[in-house]
Order: C-alpha cells, then sequence, then structure tokens
C-alpha cells in the first residue's frame, strides 16, 4: 500500500482552478474540525503565530481527517528536525515562512525528503504519516507525496525568487504582502502601489516557472490584484477573526435589538 495521495498538490498541479483556504489559529482541535467542514479546499493549522506544538497539530491532523479540506501546516522555521517530526505526525504539506534564499530552499526540499533525496530520517512507522507501521511501503512512496510551501514575504525573497524558483522540490510558492509590505517600509499599507506592482510582479515570476502560486490578504485591492494575475490558492480570512467578528455582532445585536430570540444569531442551534 503506497502512501496517501495529497489531493492538493494533485490538485495545484492539475490546475483545477482556485483553491479556497482559510487560517485555522486557535489551536484548538474542536474548531481546526468546524472549519475544516465549512467547504473549504484547505486550511492552514498556523504553528508561527498560532499557539502550536507538535501534539496540537497532531490532534487537529486527525480530528480534520474526515472533512475534504486539504490541512497545510504551516511551522515557525524550516528546521529539518521539525519538519521531520511534521510529517511524521501525518502532515503531507508545509508552509515554511520568510524563505530568502536558494540555499535555503534546497535545505527544506531534501528535508521534506527520504534519501537518496533528501535527508528526511526513517523512523515514520512510530506516527500517523504510515497509520503506524501499517502502510507498509510508505518510504518508498512518500517522496511524491509531500508538498513543500516556500513563503516569500521580504525583499530579499523576492531578490532571490529566480533561485527558489529554480529548485526542484520547492512545490508551490505562496507571497506574503503583510511582511513583505512591512519590509518595504509600508507597514500596514500593503495596497501602496510600490508593494502592489511588486507583488503582481513576483506572481508573474512564480507563473513563469512552471509553480503555482498562492496568496493571503484581506484586502479586497490586494484579492482582486491576485485573481487577476492569476493566483491559483489563496486565503481571505482566519478562524480567529471569524470569532471575534461573529461575536462582537453578537453582543451588539443583544444590547440593541429585542427578541434576540428570533434572530439567525440567538438561540438557534437549541444550546442553553
Amino acid at each position: 500500500m503506497p502512501a496517501p495521495v495529497n489531493l492538493f498538490k494533485k490538485a495545484l498541479r492539475e490546475d483545477t482552478g482556485l483553491l479556497t483556504g482559510l487560517w485555522v489559529a486557535l489551536a484548538n482541535p474542536h474548531s481546526a474540525e468546524i472549519c475544516a467542514g465549512a467547504g473549504f479546499d484547505w486550511i492552514l493549522i498556523d504553528a508561527e503565530h498560532g499557539p502550536n506544538d507538535i501534539p496540537l497539530i497532531a490532534a487537529q491532523l486527525a480530528a480534520v481527517t474526515r472533512h475534504p479540506a486539504h490541512p497545510v501546516v504551516r511551522l515557525p522555521v524550516g528546521e529539518p528536525w521539525l519538519i521531520k517530526q511534521a510529517l511524521d505526525i501525518g502532515a503531507q504539506t508545509l508552509m515554511i515562512p520568510m524563505v530568502e534564499t536558494g540555499e535555503q530552499a534546497a535545505l527544506l526540499a531534501k528535508a521534506l525528503r527520504y534519501p537518496p533525496d533528501g535527508i528526511r530520517g526513517m523512523g515514520a512507522s512510530l506516527g500517523r504519516a504510515s497509520n503506524f507501521g501499517r502502510i507498509a511501503d510508505y518510504a518508498e512512496t512518500a517522496n511524491a507525496q509531500v508538498c513543500l510551501i516556500a513563503q516569500i514575504e521580504s525583499r530579499l525573497g523576492v531578490e532571490n525568487a529566480d533561485a527558489i524558483l529554480a529548485v526542484e522540490g520547492v512545490d508551490a510558492v505562496l507571497i506574503g504582502p503583510a511582511d513583505l509590505s512591512a519590509d518595504m517600509g509600508y507597514r500596514g499599507k500593503a495596497t501602496v502601489p510600490e508593494v502592489m506592482e511588486t507583488v503582481e510582479a513576483l506572481i508573474g515570476k512564480i507563473k513563469a516557472a512552471g509553480k503555482p502560486a498562492g496568496i493571503m490578504t484581506g484586502d479586497p485591492e490586494m484579492i482582486a490584484l491576485a485573481r487577476r494575475a492569476g493566483i491559483r490558492f489563496m486565503a481571505n480570512g482566519m478562524d480567529t477573526g471569524l470569532l471575534a467578528r461573529a461575536a462582537a455582532s453578537m453582543a451588539a445585536e443583544m444590547r440593541g435589538a429585542e427578541g434576540v430570540a428570533a434572530s439567525p444569531a440567538g438561540n438557534a442551534g437549541g444550546y442553553s
């Protein structure tokens, strides 16, 4: 039995249309499962800015398995030992932030793959990746199913984009306009012309290299630009923001409206 097919990687390769995603940062299996069942193509379990560690990520990966949304795991850093642990607990697609050089990208690509193509250590039979050793030929087939998404989100990364894109094993690139705009001197202003032009040019460069381009942005102008430029996967929001806005909306509604029980935001689920 081979390693499970990475349907997200397959969809990126086959260009099946825009793949919609959601950032998941609450570090909770229940919330991850709720988001995975909402209709997105993929969710991102965020360990860079979300309070996630390996056991919490493993619990969320297990919780979302019955839903079609593919779980992408973003690690805080691209350390080979941490990549190895994330893969062994069952993650197939990893996003690594702040990739800035071709050498860094090459090390990441090797860290995701078993020898002779890479440096991933043997031992996945101890974890979920191989169904605890029940997938007999996991090690022989896993390399084809892992997916590396490199994040370009700095001026240095943009300058070295050609070298990063040339690395075999970098399967896709996600642009981070928030960090990029801050590094360019426009913190919190990702839609200034210089940043917008940089993002558009970078999307074109990624596409020209034959690789899928992605973006995380909630700004309508940046979303429109990314769609026009041919982005392949995109996230426009996060679970923390959804919860904060819904909670604030309900609080305001309860203060200002009569007959809250009849409201769609009221006790429609019958809880008490």
